[in-house]
């Protein structure tokens, strides 16, 4: 049940909805992604390329997402064998979350584009893999983003929290839809 600490989001076409709760400024960190894999997951999707300007991003921990319809309609891809699973509305293909392959390293990134009101939030305190003139990358505020990640992680880990999870039964850690792994032509084709 959604209180005034939650925010509720939906893909596109409103078919996939819920709430993110608590959220707030201290439940999770506001960042924004310039990743190549996140960049070619939008790709993938058929979303605008969100190069330059990167993915906003809230991360926080999988035991405050909670769908409220739409459930069936989530999907998730893996750009390779290895690397996060990226959860998104299958009715319109808007991403939504990105979660790690195993439950018991409680995390979720959530799209800031699908949430009703970011403000609650707080400011972008962190921007990884930013392109420098070399063609190398850093990430600013690195460090707050780090601390603030495993504390939070540390915290729904000792709780038991992190079996709250709408994205895989936590007994199995099987997600709840099936991984459709890109195969390598599908990723050439995304990586220029």
């Amino acid at each position: 049940m959604a209180d005034s600490n939650s925010i509720a989001f939906s893909c596109n076409c409103g078919q996939v909805q819920g709430h993110i709760a608590p959220a707030t400024a201290r439940s999770g960190t506001h960042a924004i992604c310039h990743c190549r894999d996140c960049r070619a997951a939008d790709l993938y999707l058929d979303q605008p390329d969100p190069n330059p300007a990167g993915v906003d991003l809230f991360l926080t921990t999988p035991d405050t997402v909670h769908v409220e319809a739409g459930a069936d309609r989530l999907a998730v891809l893996r750009l390779g064998p290895k690397g996060p699973l990226r959860w998104y509305a299958s009715c319109c293909k808007a991403p939504l979350f990105t979660t790690l392959p195993r439950p018991g390293i409680p995390f979720v990134s959530v799209r800031l584009e699908r949430l009703q009101d970011s403000t609650p939030l707080g400011p972008v305190l962190a921007h990884s893999h930013v392109s420098q003139p070399d063609g190398t990358t850093k990430h600013k505020g690195a460090g707050v983003l780090a601390w603030r990640l495993l504390t939070r992680m540390g915290a729904a880990r000792l709780s038991g929290r992190w079996r709250q999870t709408p994205f895989c039964d936590p007994q199995t850690g099987i997600p709840t839809a099936p991984v459709h792994i890109l195969n390598k032509q599908e990723r050439a084709a995304l990586y220029p």
